[in-house]
């Protein structure tokens, strides 16, 4: 049978153990392993796998020795409790010997699950899970999480209390990252916010988020942005001195500065403009990021841009004999002047 992804969430969470098996298939190996996973813990337990109630079977295996699933589902446990014999990375090159474990399983037996990678409706593995009264098929997309699966990662964290802001948060940058690194997110969270009752805030989540490597400019652009010349050159010395070049910083500034003008001339306005940014801007940068839109306005963020290009050109142009660095100051300079007019 069918899993509808909605079902299939709440049958991920607490399946029934009196099913014959279930198939997860997917393009996303880390989407289907995690679920698989998911499912595995809540049908034997934390302790099944060292309690020998978990059987794993590369389905490679299954070519030579077509009867090792068949067997491991008819193998009894010195342990009591359900028990499951997982296939791993299956085909059609399986389908032989998962179609017979499907065929011969009967109560008691232990549960059979499959993973697969992406799966053609004709494929012979997904329509057996599909055809049989006993046994679910689940495909699993690459869609952005629901609001729903955010809420079982957070309760799986330990997570309960969240502030609306920062949830928001947190399905923008679940769209972003992948199900893997959302999840050791949601981890180095719970940890930060051990033994602290108060509710997360998006603060929290711009602390335990992975940053990028633009991170490293976020002072200089801001400084730049709200017109505090003064402030310029310790800072660009500090990351000459780290190694980021003069082009470098154009590009930043470029891209922040674009930012602001889509946000700016949005026609539901600079919150609606940033709103709608991708990758999304979240926590104390969303609010600082609105407040330069805001204070910048349109007009005058066209003409940083026409600045920040003539910039770039000079810096990419073989004749340019003035010092890099001194070119990228200036234009620093003249962006900070220009915010206070």
């Amino acid at each position: 049978m069918k899993l509808s992804a909605r079902d299939a969430n709440k049958y991920f969470a607490k399946p029934d153990p009196s099913r014959t098996g279930l198939l997860i298939y997917g393009p996303d190996t880390m989407r289907v392993s995690l679920k698989r996973q998911e499912v595995i813990t809540a049908l034997i337990g934390p302790e099944g796998e060292e309690e020998m109630r978990l059987s794993r079977i590369p389905a490679g295996n299954l070519r030579k020795e077509p009867s090792l699933l068949l067997d491991a589902t008819k193998e009894i446990s010195f342990f009591p409790g359900p028990r499951v014999a997982f296939v791993e990375d299956a085909t059609d090159t399986a389908a032989p010997a998962i179609l017979a474990a499907l065929e011969d399983w009967a109560p008691g037996d232990a549960q059979i699950v499959v993973t697969a990678g992406q799966l053609k409706a004709t494929s012979k593995v997904r329509k057996a899970f599909e055809g049989h009264s006993n046994a679910y098929a689940v495909g699993i997309y690459n869609d952005p999480p629901t609001r729903e699966e955010i809420e079982a990662e957070l309760a799986r964290s330990g997570l309960r209390e969240v502030e609306r802001d920062a949830m928001t948060d947190l399905s923008n940058l679940a769209r972003e990252l992948d199900p893997g690194d959302f999840r050791q997110t949601l981890e180095k969270l719970a940890l930060y916010k051990l033994n602290d009752a108060a509710p997360v805030t998006s603060e929290d989540i711009v602390n335990c988020a992975p940053t990028s490597t633009e991170a490293a400019l976020d002072d200089v652009l801001n400084i730049v942005a709200e017109g505090r010349a003064a402030e310029l050159g310790p800072v660009l010395r500090k990351l000459q001195s780290q190694g980021i070049t003069p082009v470098t910083l154009c590009i930043g500034a470029t891209r922040h500065f674009r930012a602001l003008y889509t946000a700016a001339s949005d026609p539901g306005g600079a919150s609606a403009g940033i709103a709608r940014m991708r990758p999304p801007i979240f926590g104390p940068r969303r609010d600082r990021m609105l407040r330069q839109a805001q204070g910048w306005g349109a007009a005058k963020l066209e003409q940083a841009l026409t600045i920040l290009t003539d910039t770039d050109l000079m810096l990419r142009s073989a004749g340019q004999t003035a010092p890099a660095m001194a070119l990228v100051e200036r234009m620093f300079l003249r962006l900070a002047m220009l915010s206070r007019r």
